[in-house]
């Protein structure tokens, strides 16, 4: 069983991302990345500290907007027609969820299609569909790295994504099929779930609940991969595999902290860096 090091990879991509954005500025361009945050939930303010401590390693410009839980709707939609405006800042990043009575979808379309690093928007998701995108959203994307990086083959292979969200589930499932999977989608109203996840090669759980998937619902020799960030009954970080009970039954296996995670923000810098350079019409 491999321990597939989310750290690791992460670092390799932040470096490449590094290298490349000193010949972008060595043109007179410095990618610039602009997160809002509204409110003060701490899952969020935690997420937004790392991306700016990553933006600083790879050399961007990273601005923050750290807004009231008061922030009315033309406030928000109005800042974000600022900065779609602006040429110094080539990504925008509304943290979500929202705080009640903000429309997330509405943020989300007034974002330039150019600055869109997290490839929310419907036309972004579309294209991600057809196979023919600037920008994919950083979690999937991360964990399609990772797999890259340690070699594993997802052509032919069963994957069995357990969730079905925008942002995680159904891009999930999409990149899988592109790279030739053959993909099933399980969600809440999934009969028989454990037969079907004990078929996956790849099974991917992206559902939200502590250590949900257990030995008896893992197929010898799949590689799983755990999306969940929760807390445990002692209120420690896991996910939503039963990591010490699964992975003698993997291949291989993303840990929680230190799997997935850390490739969700190193994806965001490459976004990031590709929006600058095509902001800019560079190859």
């Amino acid at each position: 069983m491999t321990i597939i090091d989310g750290k690791k990879v992460s670092a390799q991509v932040k470096e490449q991302v590094a290298e490349e954005t000193k010949q972008l500025k060595a043109k007179g361009i410095t990618p610039g990345l602009a997160v809002i945050l509204v409110g003060d939930d701490p899952a969020s303010r935690v997420y937004v500290n790392n991306k700016k401590k990553a933006c600083e390693l790879v050399g961007f410009n990273s601005v923050e907007y750290a807004l009231p839980a008061t922030t009315t709707q033309e406030e928000l939609l109005s800042l974000v027609d600022e900065l779609n405006n602006r040429k110094d800042i080539n990504g925008i990043l509304c943290q979500l969820p929202l705080p009640n009575g903000l429309d997330d979808a509405a943020v989300i379309e007034a974002i330039s299609l150019l600055k869109d690093v997290d490839a929310f928007h419907k036309q972004n998701v579309g294209r991600i569909m057809l196979g023919d995108y600037d920008f994919l959203p950083c979690t999937p994307a991360g964990i399609m790295e990772m797999l890259h990086a340690y070699d594993i083959s997802v052509d032919g292979k069963k994957c069995v994504v357990i969730g079905r969200s925008n942002i995680v589930g159904k891009p999930m499932a999409m990149l899988l099929l592109h790279e030739n999977g053959t993909v099933t989608i399980c969600h809440s109203h999934t009969k028989n779930l454990s037969e079907i996840t004990r078929e996956a090669d790849i099974l991917v759980a992206a559902i939200g609940k502590a250590k949900f998937v257990t030995a008896d619902m893992v197929k010898d020799g799949a590689v799983v991969i755990d999306v969940g960030m929760n807390r445990d009954e002692n209120n420690k970080l896991c996910g939503d595999v039963d990591f010490e009970n699964v992975k003698d039954k993997c291949s291989f296996i993303t840990p929680v902290p230190g799997g997935v995670g850390p490739m969700t923000i190193a994806t965001l810098m490459k976004n990031t860096l590709k929006a600058a350079k095509l902001q800019n019409s560079i190859k």
